[in-house]
């Protein structure tokens, strides 16, 4: 049976919505970091980055092994380096602009990251943007940082790290 062009067009596009859908790396995505549990932790997972414009990036999560229906901390750290069972060797929030540490709608470090909300089973999936960092050569380039999920909340307040328990997860940051 022949396919015509149409029709190989239509089967790449149903294809890619169906990896779009089913939580694997997002159309577009430029990098991507694996996460390993860290401080005894279960928690694994795969986190994709695209670029939305000069300082933007939207990020699909797709994270297991989470506390179910609570909020976890989520950050960029300055260092590329999981290779503490605790993760300490990803040093601290990645902030090259030298600001405190924050929620989206005010200053904040170029590493800080919304909240992550685990359903009932302890998993996170789904998409959003995030302002002030880039997955393109600039000061607010993430390539290469580490990704760290906490444990506990992020309280957006605390200085200079949220408060937000130890780091139950990690992975490298790499372009694609």
């Amino acid at each position: 049976m022949k396919l015509t062009i149409r029709a190989l067009a239509l089967v790449s596009l149903l294809v890619a919505g169906c990896v779009s859908n089913t939580g694997g790396i997002g159309r577009g995505a430029v990098a991507t970091a694996i996460l390993a549990p860290k401080s005894g932790s279960t928690t694994t997972g795969t986190v994709s980055f695209s670029p939305r414009g000069a300082d933007a990036v939207r990020v699909t999560v797709d994270i297991t092994g989470l506390k179910p229906n609570a909020e976890h901390g989520f950050h960029v750290h300055e260092r590329g380096d999981c290779s503490a069972p605790d993760a300490m060797s990803a040093g601290g929030h990645f902030n090259p602009m030298g600001k405190k540490h924050g929620g989206m709608m005010g200053e904040h470090h170029a590493g800080d990251i919304p909240n992550l909300k685990s359903d009932a089973e302890g998993r996170v999936r789904g998409s959003f943007e995030v302002m002030g960092m880039s997955v393109e050569a600039g000061p607010a380039d993430i390539i290469g940082k580490a990704l760290v999920v906490h444990r506990d909340r992020d309280d957006y307040k605390s200085q200079p790290a949220g408060d937000s328990g130890p780091r139950i997860a990690c992975g490298v940051i790499n372009r694609l």
